[in-house]
């Protein structure tokens, strides 16, 4: 359930995307908001803690920062061993366009970090503009999926962002 705030834009609890209040599910997800739209707040920096008995400070993530296309600045963080990429609106990072395959790729948890890996897309899947079956991921690549290109981001590089001074 959300409620009005402000202007009543709401923020959706899945993907942090602000969403006017008349819509009823997140553009960027399409999750629904009635259950998890949350009303957004006018603050400079917002924490996200963890759930559960040893929850202390929240430690940086690896993360995918959407550099262009119609989500430019959108964040996705990297937390499950495998995060799916697509059309499909139950994917991990849905990117609701027709270049996109409904499962286009995947981003999964490897041995020295994360790798990047096209699931049979129409379309293809790039990194630093070159179309890969699978390709390890580092620090500042950009992923190309249909229209969208996004910059693969380390934890370290994440908390440095984050961190940034806001003028």
């Amino acid at each position: 359930m959300s409620n009005d705030q402000g202007d009543g834009s709401l923020r959706c609890s899945r993907c942090d995307h602000i969403s006017s209040p008349a819509s009823s599910y997140c553009a960027s997800c399409g999750v629904d908001l009635a259950d998890s739209g949350v009303p957004m707040t006018l603050e400079p920096t917002q924490v996200h803690t963890s759930i559960g008995a040893e929850a202390a400070e929240p430690s940086p993530a690896a993360r995918l920062v959407v550099q262009e296309g119609a989500k430019a600045g959108v964040v996705f963080t990297l937390k499950d061993a495998v995060t799916t990429v697509g059309r499909h609106p139950e994917s991990d990072i849905f990117l609701s366009d027709l270049t996109v395959s409904r499962r286009h790729a995947e981003v999964m948890i490897s041995e020295s970090g994360f790798e990047v890996r096209d699931v049979g897309s129409l379309n293809g899947t790039y990194v630093n503009r070159q179309r890969v079956d699978s390709a390890q991921l580092q620090n500042g690549d950009v992923v190309q999926v249909g229209r969208f290109k996004l910059e693969y981001q380390t934890p370290e590089q994440s908390a440095a962002s984050t961190q940034m001074p806001l003028n």
